[in-house]
């Protein structure tokens, strides 16, 4: 799916810098180059999960995300608000659904 995801969205024009696994890898690889926006799935592999590593983002680099999850219940939403998500996709979700929340959340960015 990620590799999907990459090839559809650079397709579309939107430059992937990082295609990761962990919290810990998703971090690092947002110090540099700094994205824009990152595409974060709650589960993740190792100890941390999404969640944590986009409120990390956010609070130390102002990086905002998408919650791209099966795991969108109220109260996973309450814990993720720290993060300032730019939307939530539920998976599964199509590659249109994708296209779209991305644009709209660089809308979003360009507003403020």
């Amino acid at each position: 799916v990620a590799d999907q995801m990459e090839n559809i969205l650079k397709d579309a024009g939107f430059v992937v810098s990082a295609v990761v696994t962990s919290a810990e890898e998703a971090v690092e690889a947002a110090a540099a180059p700094k994205p824009d926006l990152v595409i974060m799935d709650i589960r993740l592999a190792g100890k941390r999960d999404g969640v944590g590593a986009a409120i990390e983002l956010f609070e130390n680099l102002g990086i905002r995300c998408i919650f791209a999850t099966a795991h969108s219940d109220p109260m996973m939403q309450k814990r993720a608000e720290a993060a300032r998500p730019l939307g939530w996709l539920q998976k599964p979700y199509s590659m249109a659904s994708l296209l779209q929340t991305v644009r709209n959340a660089f809308e979003v960015l360009d507003s403020n």
